[in-house]
């Protein structure tokens, strides 16, 4: 089995797929992220489908990269009779999913081999395959997909082989299409016509983005991938592109990550506004404004693409898992839980999209009233917290933060931009969470922040209370809290969200270092003016992505890999905001005019003094 960062991603803003260093697809749900998946080999065995193409016998993979501005693939093998290097794609959506993989000869000749082996639901249903004059039609209740190419196919122990040579200068090309069933066979597709398309695509993507420093080709392409993790319809982002891959190898940690978590609503914004991308932006917050409509009562901390509620946690119980990860889930049970920061994470994020794209409407003001006012009434209850605990529900100090930045970003909507509302009483109810956190959230003795009201346990998520105004960045607890942190939460200098044996979360197991909480470290260092400490931090950080500059979730300190479901969008919008951060704290120390704005200012994002 590959490495989690042995993985890159093509996708074409409906899904993906996850393509390994030897060459096999063993990641991908059709027609969309969170559809069940026809490649599944990543969490189980070949059985459960993968489509290998790679030189016969073996042969060195040598290189491995994207075309520069895009999210095509190019990997290269060294065989003894020659050099070969696949191209793999997936153009843009229109009415029908295809994914392309042309090979092409650089040396000498190579021998190639090819094996398809379709199975729709998670590999638990094995397709109807038949051979045509274009290559083979499979077929399956609600699924149909066409293989086409010029390379011999035939039909062995369930799966469809291809072998054939490919000379230097040659092309031999391979395209993939999923369509309904009921469906008429879809138009052919030129596979070197889309190619050039793709690329242009997303060349003329990345040309709009604004990012400059040391750090643009980390930043350009993080936001490549989240612009990929983007559910194109809707706007929504999901979280990763799979499930169920292991925050501990052989543990029980495994969840189901392709859906959309509110609480990534401020980072997206943050990261795509920072960059430009105002129509991405948009899109996302109106994603956000249909999925929350309703009763404030009923808001929950994560929906699926188009906004649905129901999101049920099942176990597949037929696949293994990655390395023997049991179990596989589907669904997300977190999604019922009381999370009240949520409600801090919209409010803040329309109150950012209101300062930065200079739009607004009543009804969109009324659904903040109308979820200000259901907040007035449950911000002093305990709840399951940011990172969705199984345990008991407790008084987060993170969560009680957030119910601040609510209440603080409707003030300013009252004060600042004149809309409707009693903002004498909000201002209160903002005095009161800030006087109940400093008494109840703080440990005077030991100079920091607590991770809930009562206990001693700390927690990376305070790292955000200057980052969203609570204190001044260099305020004596804010820096008191960095200190306690790092002395308590570190493990090779990068950071646990918290200690799982401690701190009652209601799951077995460890998990590994958390990369988001390192990149918040990064800004929390800045922002007490600890640069150095900050860069070096960031550095190791990068060197964590893999070779095309993906990262997962998580890294395995003891044994040097990433964990968790992969690209993780966590993760890139935290790189993307801890870069412009080093690099605008960079040109102000250093006296040089700056090429735009701050991360924050250019974001829409003030500080609370």
């Amino acid at each position: 089995m590959a490495r989690i960062e042995d993985y890159a991603m093509v996708g074409d803003l409906h899904t993906a797929a996850l393509i390994s260093t030897e060459g096999s697809i063993d990641w991908l749900c059709l027609p969309r992220f969170d559809s069940p998946a026809c490649f599944a080999a990543l969490l189980d065995t070949p059985k459960a489908g993968r489509w290998l193409l790679a030189p016969a016998g073996g042969g060195e993979c040598t290189r491995r990269r994207y075309r520069r501005g895009t999210l095509i693939l190019e990997t290269e093998w060294e065989t003894p009779e020659g050099k070969v290097r696949i191209i793999d794609f997936m153009p843009p959506r229109d009415n029908v999913a295809d994914i392309v993989r042309i090979v092409v000869g650089v040396r000498g000749t190579v021998r190639m081999r090819g094996e398809l082996a379709l199975r729709f639901d998670y590999g638990d249903i094995v397709p109807w395959v038949r051979h045509d004059e274009h290559g083979i039609h499979a077929i399956a209740g609600p699924d149909a997909a066409y293989l086409v190419t010029k390379a011999p196919l035939r039909g062995e122990r369930m799966q469809t082989i291809s072998d054939f040579t490919v000379t230097a200068g040659e092309r031999v090309p391979f395209v993939l299409t999923w369509t309904p069933s009921h469906l008429y066979r879809p138009r052919a597709v030129d596979p070197e016509a889309v190619l050039a398309s793709t690329e242009t695509f997303w060349r003329t993507w990345i040309a709009k983005c604004k990012i400059t420093g040391p750090y643009r080709d980390a930043v350009q392409r993080s936001l490549i991938t989240l612009k990929a993790l983007t559910y194109d319809p809707t706007g929504g982002i999901v979280a990763a592109v799979t499930t169920s891959l292991p925050e501990e190898i052989g543990g029980t940690r495994n969840w189901d990550y392709r859906f959309c978590w509110l609480r990534d609503a401020t980072l997206t914004l943050q990261a795509m506004l920072a960059a430009g991308y105002t129509e991405e932006a948009g899109a996302w917050r109106d994603w956000l404004l249909r999925a929350v409509a309703g009763d404030p009562a009923d808001l929950q901390i994560m929906y699926g693409l188009h906004g649905e509620r129901r999101l049920p946690e099942m176990e597949l119980s037929w696949l293994q898992g990655y390395e023997k990860s049991a179990p596989v889930r589907t669904g997300n049970g977190a999604a019922g839980q009381l999370q009240l920061d949520v409600w801090g994470e919209v409010l803040d994020c329309l109150s950012l999209t209101r300062n930065s794209l200079l739009r607004h409407t009543d009804e969109t003001w009324d659904v903040q009233v109308a979820l200000m006012e259901h907040l007035e009434t449950a911000w002093d209850r305990p709840d399951n917290g940011l990172w969705e605990m199984r345990g008991p529900q407790r008084h987060f100090t993170h969560s009680k933060v957030m119910a601040w930045v609510a209440a603080d970003r409707m003030v300013k909507g009252v004060r600042d931009f004149g809309l409707p509302g009693p903002a004498d009483r909000w201002e209160e109810l903002r005095d009161t969470i800030h006087a109940e956190v400093m008494a109840k959230g703080f440990d005077a003795g030991r100079n920091t922040f607590v991770q809930s009201y009562g206990r001693p346990e700390l927690d990376a998520s305070l790292l955000l209370i200057p980052r969203v105004g609570f204190l001044p960045p260099d305020d004596p607890r804010v820096i008191g809290t960095i200190d306690a942190i790092q002395r308590e939460l570190t493990h090779d200098g990068f950071l646990r969200r918290y200690k799982p044996a401690e701190s009652d979360d209601g799951l077995p197991g460890e998990e590994g270092v958390f990369l988001a909480c390192s990149f918040w470290l990064v800004e929390a260092l800045v922002g007490a003016g600890r640069h150095h400490e900050a860069t070096e931090l960031f550095e190791r950080l990068l060197a964590l992505r893999n070779d095309v500059g993906l990262l997962s979730e998580e890294w395995g300190v003891v044994a040097g890999r990433q964990l968790g479901n992969t690209p993780q969008a966590f993760s890139h919008f935290a790189l993307v905001m801890s870069a412009l951060e080093l690099h605008d704290d960079a040109v102000h120390r250093s006296d040089t005019p700056l090429t735009g704005a701050g991360a924050r200012k250019r974001a829409g994002v003030a500080r609370r003094a």
